[in-house]
């Protein structure tokens, strides 16, 4: 990973940008819209693996933002995955603290127990 100004601008081949999306896979802005524009995203894919990434619903579908119980289950999801790919480095960014308004601290609380392939990058 090369990181400038706390953004990461290039992965190494064992990485896996994490970023928040929302439930239309749309990746119009911030984390999203650079993992678009740099890391293989692909437009409609609104959670999971996709290209270089790895796509963390933080809004619904009228773009609002989901309940702590919906990112309970996503978080689990993620945490499924990263298990099964242990060759894989997951950069979790700091998901829903964007456009969804999450405080840090829900997000820190939320991820306070990740597998030991994925680096908090807050």
């Amino acid at each position: 990973m090369i990181a400038t100004n706390n953004m990461i601008t290039s992965l190494k081949d064992n990485q896996i940008f994490v970023f928040g999306s929302n439930l239309n896979g749309f990746h119009g802005g911030g984390a999203a819209k650079q993992a678009y524009e740099q890391f293989g995203a692909e437009w409609g894919v609104s959670e999971g693996i996709t290209g270089n990434c790895y796509s963390f619903p933080t809004l619904d579908k009228e773009m609002k933002r989901v309940g702590l119980e919906d990112l309970e289950l996503s978080k689990r999801k993620l945490y499924n995955t990263a298990n099964s790919m242990p060759e894989k480095e997951f950069l979790l960014t700091p998901v829903g603290t964007g456009i969804a308004g999450f405080s840090l601290d829900v997000i820190k609380e939320l991820f306070k127990d990740c597998p030991f392939n994925i680096t908090k990058l807050f």
